[in-house]
C-alpha cells in the first residue's frame, strides 16, 4: 500500500488515524474479527483480576484493601493514558506504539510469573491500563475500516460496546483454571491475549498515517501531574470502604496530596496556547452536561457490579456458580447493542440514554426485595435489564460527544477522550465506594435494630442459640446485610429517577434554548 494514492475521501477521520481506503470483502472480514481480539485483550485481563480480587489477594499474600491498589493503578493510568497516546499515535505512528505497548504488556504478564509479588502485580495492572486506552482505539480503527463510510457511526457504537463484554466473559471462566500454579493460569491467560492482539496485528495491519511532530514539552508535564493525581485518587476510592473513611488517616492524606497536582494540571492547561485538555470546550455548556448524564449512567450501573454481585457474594456463592446468570447477560448484552445500532440516529442518544436509565431504575426496584434465599436465578430478568440498559447506554452516549467534536474539530479528540474516561473510570470506582459505603452502614443500623428486639423466648431465637453460639450472630449478620443491599438497591433506582429526569430537563431546556434563537432574528 506504499505506491499507492489515497484519494480525498480516503483521508483520515482524525489526526494520528489510518487513512480510509476501499477493502475487499474478505479484508472488511479479517478487520472485524481483529476488532473483536482487541475488544476482548482490552478488558478481559482486568476483569478476570477484579472478579477474583479476594481470592487474588490471598495468592499475593496481602490483605483485600491492599488490593485495591490494583485497580488503582490500573484505573488510574487508563484515566491518563489518552493523554499521551493520542499524540504518540500523530508523532510516532499506530504501529509504533501499538506494538511497543504490547510488547511491554506481555513482558509484564512474563516478569510477573517469574517474580510474582504485589510488586510485579501492580506493574502488570499499570501497563495492562496503558495497553487497553491504546486497544480501545484500535478497536475502533478497525471497525471503521471494516465497514463503508456511511456506516462510520455503527463502527464507534461498536468499537465502544464489544469491549463491554469483557467483564461477563470473565465471569465464565473457572476458578480453578485461574490459581493453578500460583494463579499462573491468570497470568497466561493474560500473555496469551497480549501475544494473540500482537500477532493479529502484525497479520492485518492497518493502512498507514499521517505523521508529524505533536508533543509540546508541557504535555509531559501536565501528565507528570495528572498522573499520581489519578493514582492517588483511585487508591482512595478503592479502599475507603473497606479500610472506612474515618478510621484511616492516609485516605485524608491522599486526597489532599492530589489537590495541589489537580490544580496544577488546571493551571498549566488553562493558560496554555496549544492545551492538550481543552477546559473550556470540556466546561461548555453542551460538554458539562454530556459529562454530567455519563457521570450519572455510570453510577447507576453499579447496581450489577456493585448490588447484585455483592448481594451473590454475601450469600456466599462464587463465580463457578453464576455462569448461567452471566450467560444471559451477556445475551442481553448482545440484544442490546443491536438496539442501539437499529436506533441510532443523529438525534437519538439523548433518548436511548433515557430509555436506558429507566431500565436500570426498574432493575434495581425488582433487586430490592431480596431475600435469604435469592440466588442468581431471581436475578437474571434484572441483571439481563442492566447488561440490555449497558450497551443502550455507553454507545450513544459517546457518539453523542463525537458529534459535539465534529461541530468543534479534532483539535478537542484528546479532551473528549479524557473527558469520558474520567466519567467511566471514577464514576465506577465512586460508585463502588459511595453504595458499598451506604450498604455497610445500613448494614450495620439493620443489625443493631434487630438485636434489640431480639427476645430469649422467641422460638427462632431459641432454635438459633440451640445451634450454637455463633448461630443466631451469623444468621443476624446475614439478614441484615440483605436489608442493607436492599436499602441500596432503593438508593439506586431513586437515583436512576433523578438521572432521568436531569436528561429530561436537558433535552426540554435546549429546545427552548433552540426556539428562542429561530424566533430571534424575526422579532
Amino acid at each position: 500500500m506504499a505506491d499507492y494514492s489515497f484519494a480525498p475521501h480516503e483521508q483520515p477521520t482524525f489526526p494520528g488515524s489510518p487513512y480510509n481506503p476501499a477493502h475487499a470483502t474478505w479484508r472488511r472480514v479479517v478487520y472485524g474479527l481483529v476488532a473483536v481480539v482487541m475488544a476482548l485483550t482490552m478488558t478481559f485481563g482486568y476483569a478476570l483480576v477484579t472478579i477474583n480480587i479476594q481470592a487474588l489477594a490471598g495468592g499475593l499474600d496481602i490483605y483485600v484493601a491492599d488490593a485495591g491498589w490494583l485497580t488503582a493503578a490500573y484505573v488510574g493510568t487508563n484515566a491518563c493514558a489518552n493523554l499521551l497516546l493520542v499524540k504518540a499515535r500523530q508523532q510516532f505512528g499506530i504501529p509504533a506504539v501499538s506494538h511497543t505497548l504490547l510488547i511491554v504488556y506481555a513482558g509484564a504478564t512474563v516478569f510477573q510469573v517469574l517474580v510474582p509479588g504485589f510488586g510485579s502485580a501492580l506493574m502488570v495492572r499499570a501497563v495492562d491500563g496503558m495497553t487497553a486506552a491504546a486497544l480501545s482505539t484500535l478497536t475502533l480503527y478497525y471497525l471503521i475500516q471494516m465497514v463503508p463510510a456511511k456506516f462510520r457511526p455503527i463502527a464507534l457504537l461498536l468499537g465502544v460496546t464489544l469491549p463491554q463484554f469483557g467483564s461477563p466473559l470473565a465471569r465464565m471462566v473457572p476458578v480453578e483454571m485461574l490459581v493453578a500454579g500460583n494463579w499462573h493460569g491468570l497470568h497466561l491467560i493474560e500473555l496469551g491475549l497480549a501475544l494473540a492482539a500482537l500477532a493479529a496485528m502484525w497479520a492485518a495491519p492497518l493502512p498507514p498515517s499521517q505523521q508529524h511532530k505533536a508533543f509540546e514539552k508541557l504535555d509531559l508535564v501536565t501528565v507528570a501531574l495528572f498522573l499520581p493525581a489519578m493514582w492517588l485518587i483511585c487508591g482512595v476510592l478503592a479502599s475507603a470502604r473497606l479500610l472506612w473513611w474515618t478510621d484511616t488517616p492516609w485516605l485524608g492524606w491522599a486526597l489532599m496530596a492530589a489537590v495541589p497536582l489537580v490544580v496544577g494540571v488546571l493551571l498549566i492547561e488553562l493558560n496554555r496556547k496549544n492545551p492538550l485538555i481543552d477546559l473550556r470546550w470540556i466546561t461548555s455548556r453542551d460538554m458539562a452536561r454530556f459529562a454530567i448524564v455519563a457521570f450519572l449512567m455510570r453510577l447507576i450501573l453499579s447496581e450489577q457490579s456493585v448490588g447484585a454481585i455483592g448481594l451473590i457474594t454475601a450469600a456466599g456463592l462464587n463465580t463457578d456458580q453464576t455462569h448461567r446468570l452471566f450467560g444471559v447477560v451477556m445475551a442481553a448484552m448482545v440484544a442490546g447493542a443491536v438496539t442501539a445500532v437499529l436506533t441510532a440516529s443523529p438525534k437519538s442518544p439523548p433518548y436511548q440514554v433515557m430509555v436506558a436509565a429507566l431500565i436500570v431504575t426498574l432493575a434495581a426496584w425488582m433487586d430490592s426485595d431480596a431475600t435469604a434465599l435469592t440466588r442468581p436465578a431471581q436475578l437474571m430478568v434484572s441483571q439481563a435489564m442492566v447488561g440490555f440498559a449497558t450497551m443502550l447506554f455507553i454507545g450513544p452516549c459517546l457518539l453523542y460527544g463525537f458529534m459535539r467534536l465534529m461541530e468543534r474539530g479534532a483539535t478537542v479528540l484528546v479532551s473528549l477522550v479524557v473527558l469520558f474516561n474520567l466519567t467511566q473510570n471514577l464514576g465506577g470506582l465512586l460508585g463502588a465506594a459511595l453504595f458499598g459505603t451506604y450498604q455497610v452502614a445500613r448494614t450495620r443500623v439493620h443489625a443493631l435494630a434487630m438485636s434489640e428486639h431480639l427476645l430469649g423466648s422467641d422460638p427462632q431465637v431459641a432454635a438459633r442459640l440451640a445451634q450454637g453460639p455463633g448461630a443466631l450472630s451469623a444468621a443476624l449478620t446475614q439478614q441484615a446485610t440483605i436489608m442493607g443491599f436492599n436499602d441500596m438497591f432503593r438508593v439506586i433506582a431513586l437515583l436512576g429517577i433523578v438521572t432521568f429526569c436531569v436528561i429530561l430537563f436537558f433535552r426540554l431546556s435546549n429546545r427552548v434554548r433552540q426556539k428562542r434563537a429561530a424566533l430571534g432574528p424575526a422579532t
